[in-house]
């Protein structure tokens, strides 16, 4: 009864966030962001346990998405004013490999989501993908055309189809390329792999035909809370402000952190022969968030910068 009573008492005094896929870098960063700014209270939800090593001043519940039935006696119990929805399966190979996994927590999940969020009156901000483009006319604005090439850039576009049908509030976050660290990290990025893989000694192959605008995972949290606090609708086209190729992307790391960039060997992405195609330059016009959002991106060096402290 007392922790019924305290954990209304906080509830009520700013607004409510629940995060899924909290163990993970965008949603690790969230709970960062929110423990040190007190800007929102947070119920940060995953399937295993709870990874973020500071365990106070927010909530964190077991919730596995796949679980409409738990979801929803989560939902109940904290009566959110809104989701930011971050698990997805996002490794454009295994979406290949593993189509029917990928629809189902893409897709599926994303729909029994959604369907609560109108029941239940919340707003619902969904974390999508540059991969829903083609890649041959970046960078993107919000309403241009999506086509994607792989099944990974089609599971993310059908599920904003979905999004775009609710009947309630939504908002959906496309970003690119998020980079970023934290002190567990159950996956690499393009900044760390590069990084490890060069202090190592190791020599790397890095194609130099894809363009991308990388997001600093800090900025595309900051993005997402900026999306609750204006209560966001419609869609949001956030990334870093720099457009590079891969290999560009590399040797700034490598030279950064005064790393032999003679290891980093520049190739097509043709001749990697992924059966998962990628789209060759995909990038955002950032105007709409920046206007409707106040969305200030950090530039890829100064990324480096705070990565490295």
């Amino acid at each position: 009864m007392f922790f019924n009573s305290l954990l209304n008492a906080n509830l009520a005094l700013m607004k409510t966030i629940l995060v899924t896929g909290s163990n993970g870098l965008l949603g690790q960063k969230i709970t960062e962001k929110i423990v040190d700014e007190k800007r929102f209270n947070l119920i940060a939800t995953n399937r295993g346990a709870n990874k973020f090593p500071i365990t106070e001043g927010y909530f964190y519940e077991t919730m596995d998405i796949l679980d409409r039935s738990q979801v929803k006696k989560v939902l109940q119990k904290y009566l959110p004013h809104a989701i930011i929805h971050t698990a997805a399966m996002t490794n454009v190979d295994a979406c290949h490999e593993q189509n029917g996994a990928c629809w189902q927590l893409n897709v599926e999940a994303t729909q029994s989501l959604a369907s609560l969020c109108e029941e239940m009156g919340i707003h619902f901000i969904y974390i999508s993908t540059d991969f829903i483009f083609d890649g041959a006319n970046g960078p993107y604005k919000e309403d241009d055309e999506p086509k994607p090439v792989s099944f990974y850039g089609e599971s993310k576009l059908a599920a904003e189809r979905i999004i775009q049908q609710m009947k309630g509030d939504w908002a959906i976050i496309r970003t690119i390329l998020v980079y970023g660290i934290l002190k567990d990290m159950s996956r690499s990025n393009i900044v760390l792999w590069a990084k490890g893989a060069l202090e190592k000694g190791n020599s790397i192959k890095v194609v130099n035909d894809q363009w991308r605008m990388p997001t600093l995972a800090e900025d595309l949290a900051e993005a997402c809370l900026l999306a609750v606090e204006h209560k966001a609708k419609g869609i949001y086209h956030i990334s870093g402000k720099d457009m590079m190729t891969i290999a560009d992307l590399v040797r700034k790391v490598a030279s950064f952190w005064g790393l032999d960039q003679s290891l980093v060997t520049e190739i097509s992405s043709d001749s990697l022969g992924q059966e998962a195609k990628r789209p060759k330059k995909t990038g955002f016009i950032l105007d709409k968030a920046m206007t409707d959002l106040n969305y200030q991106p950090h530039s890829f060096d100064e990324g480096l910068e705070l990565v490295s402290r």
